[in-house]
């Protein structure tokens, strides 16, 4: 996967024990803590609930990943991130996906203008929305696939190209799209390989009674709380650097492994409930985000290592874009999540089951 680390290391880095961070790691895990901390009280100064939203999303950014937000109007997805973008003091741009949305709209496009000095007409290129920290692409299933497609090479090779030449994007740089289940009429759903490169998909849901009290009662005030600049984006890149180092133990990657290779319909050891309501199944960069997804929640918690738990903690958001059912599971009113959960009783997460095959011993020896 571009622009990402090998997950196999070699066998010192990965049996390496949590207290082997060097100092300067473990005092900047401190910080990111500390900074965790900060952001979540800023965030809900304007953002009443939605906390399980709110940690996977800090988990993608830390982890340099991208986002897919779902849920029905008005409950404040925009809103959360123009705020995260307040908070993280990033540049931050809105896109509103249309019908008559195309490419250049996002990317930017070449004008034609004349230099008054020599009379010489040359081409210019004037840069799109997307040339930004933190780009909210709102409602990217009512656009057509070629401008979906657009975004591509900016999320995996954090570039456009135009005319020939490659723009490099400003760095660090996420893409959030957000998504109405509702109203699917003329709307145009993602194709699985752009899905592919979104590391969660988050499901906004509504507030329970107590929340959505508070949102009627601080939103018709007129008090607002003022957003203060937690992080820069210099200490987000370093964070991001660190997540890389936090160790996850041999028996949690092949665990990780395990959990993606089950969805695989054609897979030896695939359960019988996959093969009965399964038709695609997760790839191998599903198994990289379990792995970054676990490896930043232990940072972000302050712990030096991340462990089988972390990788259970973000199943679902990594996994439920990446499994596609087929007509029996929708039929019987079968969706992801619940395959998901299946998945999570089904494959064992033990130490024992999840020790390293000895052909991978013995190559790693070699």
């Amino acid at each position: 996967m571009a622009n990402q680390q090998t997950l196999l290391p070699t066998p010192d880095t990965r049996h390496a024990p949590p207290d082997r961070l060097p100092a300067s790691d473990i005092q900047t895990l401190e910080r990111l803590r500390a900074a965790h901390a900060l952001i979540r009280a800023e965030l809900g100064k304007v953002i009443v609930g939605q906390d399980e939203v709110i940690a996977h999303l800090l988990v993608a950014i830390f982890s340099r990943g991208h986002c897919i937000l779902e849920g029905v109007p008005g409950l404040a997805k925009t809103l959360l991130v123009s705020t995260l973008a307040r908070c993280l003091d990033l540049s931050f741009t809105r896109i509103q996906f249309t019908p008559d949305l195309m490419p250049m709209d996002i990317t930017g496009t070449e004008v034609l203008i004349e230099d008054k000095s020599t009379g010489e007409r040359v081409f210019k290129f004037l840069r799109g929305p997307i040339f930004a920290n933190l780009i909210l692409a709102d409602e990217i299933n009512r656009t057509p696939p070629k401008t979906q497609a657009a975004l591509l090479e900016a999320m995996q090779e954090r570039q456009v190209s135009v005319g020939g030449q490659r723009y490099a994007m400003k760095d660090p740089f996420f893409v959030l799209a957000t998504q109405n289940p509702i109203e699917q009429e003329g709307t145009y759903p993602l194709p699985e390989a752009q899905q592919d490169r979104f590391m969660f998909k988050i499901l906004v849901n509504y507030p329970d009674f107590a929340e959505e009290y508070r949102i009627a009662e601080t939103t018709t005030s007129s008090e607002a709380p003022p957003v203060n600049v937690v992080i820069s984006s210099a200490d987000i890149q370093a964070f991001q650097k660190l997540v890389r180092a936090i160790p996850v133990p041999p028996h949690g990657i092949v665990y990780a492994m395990r959990l993606a290779r089950a969805t695989r319909v054609p897979a030896a050891d695939a359960p019988d409930f996959i093969r009965n309501w399964v038709s695609w199944g997760a790839g191998p960069r599903a198994v990289q985000y379990l792995l970054l997804g676990a490896k930043t929640r232990a940072a972000l918690e302050g712990r030096h290592f991340a462990s089988v738990a972390d990788i259970k903690a973000v199943a679902h958001p990594v996994l439920r874009h990446r499994i596609l059912t087929n007509f029996a599971a929708e039929s019987e009113g079968i969706h992801s999540d619940q395959i998901v959960d299946r998945l999570l009783e089904a494959v064992a997460d033990d130490e024992a089951a999840n020790a390293l095959p000895e052909d991978v011993k013995q190559a790693f020896r070699s």
